[in-house]
């Protein structure tokens, strides 16, 4: 079971870099349903630590730091 959840946590991780990626390319307004699918997946936990991160140059730094907890999530159950 924590394989498997581990597994998900991973493929999680891997949607939010390609979004981070996505977003160096693409306007905020893209109308590709590829790229709303993606935030429609990734926003439900980007938004809050959003929120809470202050701004820093116009850099959104809360990739990164969803990043690390899901990393220590994954590094507990293991």
């Amino acid at each position: 079971m924590t394989g498997i959840i581990v597994q998900l946590i991973t493929l999680y991780e891997g949607l939010i870099i390609l979004r981070a990626i996505v977003s160096w390319f693409s306007t905020p307004h893209t109308q590709n349903r590829l790229v709303e699918m993606l935030n429609q997946l990734t926003d439900p936990v980007l938004k809050p630590v959003r929120e809470l991160l202050p701004p820093t140059s116009g850099i959104d730094l809360s990739p990164l730091v969803v990043l690390i907890g899901l990393e220590l999530v994954k590094r507990i159950l293991l």
